[in-house]
């Protein structure tokens, strides 16, 4: 089966999967996803940074209904999932958690991932980030 990402723009790579957000060049807030002006100092001088693999699990909670499209359920219909803000340092960054609930904790050391979302039309397997707990204990 072919696999592609969900969005290209979120990605420094996919071999290891790396994030990308956007630093601002006159206050140095880091933000992701990427966006065209700074939201602390309004400068439009963004340019891209790529993110750490690994930090910590700042706060979760469980994603109990379907989210709004452009929401895609996988074949097998939407199943509640963990959702969680990862602090990679300089950036909160919301993700799926791909980690089993009696192991959710905050402060938890974890690492990017890729996961299923869905199939699309042609069979491509389409692949999203999410963090699942770091073996290695973070950065």
């Amino acid at each position: 089966m072919t696999t592609r990402l969900i969005d290209d723009t979120l990605f420094d790579s996919a071999h290891p999967p790396r994030l990308v957000g956007a630093r601002c060049s006159g206050c140095a807030t880091v933000v992701f996803p990427r966006q065209d002006s700074c939201p602390r100092c309004s400068q439009r001088a963004m340019s891209a940074q790529a993110l750490p693999v690994s930090g910590y699990l700042w706060s979760w909670t469980l994603q109990a209904f379907p989210p709004k499209p452009p929401y895609r359920a996988p074949a097998g219909g939407w199943e509640p999932y963990h959702v969680g803000y990862v602090d990679l340092g300089e950036v909160l960054v919301e993700a799926r958690l791909a980690i089993e609930r009696s192991q959710i904790r905050i402060g938890l050391p974890v690492r990017l991932t890729t996961i299923h979302a869905y199939d699309d039309e042609s069979g491509t397997e389409v692949l999203t980030f999410a963090f699942e707990p770091d073996q290695e204990g973070g950065r």
